[in-house]
């Protein structure tokens, strides 16, 4: 049994061995650090409904073209079919945001002390299943122009690769580590995105010029409109994302309105025109029109076949 004076005692000892009382160093301060503190930032009913909002008005233009594509023959629906892809997977998309799927946690450093501590952790909702959707439906809407200009299969290949590099460098500068990797990242997006404007703005604007002034004047409008707003795109990240200027409410609002605009006006535009124009636009005959024959033989063009005997 220890007594309270034998451990006074001992106690005594161990301050004596561990702090003597003569000693030669100026004894160090002791510093306790301060606990970080920890923000979050997630999105309210403001940015809930938005994204419902967005989902329905997805939903609907998805409808809209699907029925539109019916009502033209089979040669002229490659317009429509791309256009009603493009947002039925930004219906999805919305869907799932809206629904909480799609969307994770990721934790950056806001501020630090004097001393280099860290002060203030920031935890903000990143909603990757956005990314996701731009990949796919960012390279269809470029399709779209491309073949309204008629350009060769190279630049499109080369347009459609430099959208994906776009899109996949966006998402990883959202969950880079720290503040430098992901403006590093977004100089490569916005590299990226340049060569998308170089080949629909200047390269299409010189393919489309063998065709009618109606498709010429058409193409420059609805090109301009598109190029217009995907600029819009890295000026809402790097005030959202990359600066962390607005909040999470902010940041959904902002990217509904463009991609309202830039999937469902886009379309609506695309396809109504299409009517009118239906005579200068491609037609595909074939496989697209007729599938496989019943003879073993698949149709490439008009008067070739391949057989597969």
């Amino acid at each position: 049994m220890i007594l309270p004076k034998d451990v006074s005692d001992a106690a005594t000892q161990v301050a004596t061995i561990l702090h003597p009382s003569k000693t030669s160093h100026t004894p160090l301060p002791t510093v306790i650090p301060d606990i970080p503190r920890v923000y979050h930032q997630t999105s309210s009913e403001v940015g809930q409904r938005t994204l419902w909002v967005v989902c329905v008005l997805m939903g609907l233009s998805s409808l809209a073209f699907y029925v539109m594509a019916m009502r033209v023959p089979v040669q002229k629906r490659l317009f429509h079919v791309i256009t009603a892809l493009v947002t039925t997977f930004g219906f999805l998309s919305y869907y799932a945001m809206a629904t909480g799927d799609g969307i994770t946690s990721h934790s950056y450093v806001a501020g630090r002390s004097k001393h280099g501590a860290v002060t203030d952790i920031v935890i903000r909702d990143v909603y990757w299943a956005r990314y996701v959707d731009w990949s796919l439906t960012t390279p269809l809407l470029l399709l779209d122009l491309c073949l309204l200009a008629g350009l060769n299969g190279a630049s499109i290949l080369v347009t459609v690769v430099s959208d994906v590099i776009m899109i996949l460098t966006g998402l990883f500068a959202a969950f880079a580590r720290d503040e430098s990797q992901g403006w590093g990242w977004y100089v490569f997006t916005c590299i990226a995105y340049l060569n998308v404007v170089y080949q629909v703005g200047y390269k299409g604007r010189h393919a489309i010029s063998s065709k009618d002034n109606k498709t010429r004047v058409f193409f420059a409008s609805i090109s301009l409109f598109t190029l217009l707003l995907w600029t819009a795109y890295p000026v809402v990240w790097g005030i959202a994302d990359g600066a962390r200027r607005i909040n999470v409410d902010g940041e959904i609002i902002a990217y509904a309105v463009l991609d309202v605009l830039a999937k469902g006006v886009f379309g609506f535009w695309l396809l109504l025109a299409h009517n009118s124009m239906a005579r200068t636009l491609p037609s595909i005959d074939g496989f697209w029109s007729h599938g496989v024959s019943h003879d073993g033989t698949i149709r490439i063009g008009e008067g070739r076949t391949i057989d597969n005997n």
